[in-house]
């Protein structure tokens, strides 16, 4: 399914995580052989954690600390696979390269009929810099 490094720590859960897995967990236990509607069981479970006071949403957030504890301390040991690195972006507003036959009619151009779009290509890179 997924490229990524088997390796690699598991991501670090919220609360909210922590608590729809419980809700899941109770709802297994009560209704072991019923299938389950995604959207419906997703937006009870949203209810429910909305109407939640903060000392019951407490337990959960205990525990979301404690795995990002986790995770950052598992990521300070992990050490990325060598090989394929990512590609490199490549911005579309960039300039482009000129085409050869350009370039030698550029290059043959006086040094004064030049000027003028030098002038204009500074500002132009200059605002395209500021820009990014």
């Amino acid at each position: 399914m997924g490229k990524g490094d088997p390796k690699k720590p598991r991501g670090k859960m919220s609360s909210y995580a922590f608590f729809v897995q419980t809700c899941r967990e109770e709802h297994k236990k009560k209704h072991p052989d019923a299938s389950v509607n995604f959207s419906e069981f997703s937006k009870k479970c949203s209810e429910r954690w909305k109407t939640m006071s903060a000392k019951e949403k407490g337990k959960f957030e205990d525990m979301a600390k404690a795995d990002k504890a986790r995770y950052e301390r598992e990521m300070k040991t992990y050490i990325p696979p060598k090989g394929e690195t990512k590609k490199k972006f490549k911005d579309p507003n960039a300039p482009k390269r000129p085409p050869k036959k350009l370039g030698e009619m550029w290059n043959n151009t006086a040094a004064d009929d030049k000027q003028p779009y030098e002038k204009k290509a500074a500002k132009l890179k200059e605002k395209y810099e500021k820009f990014w």
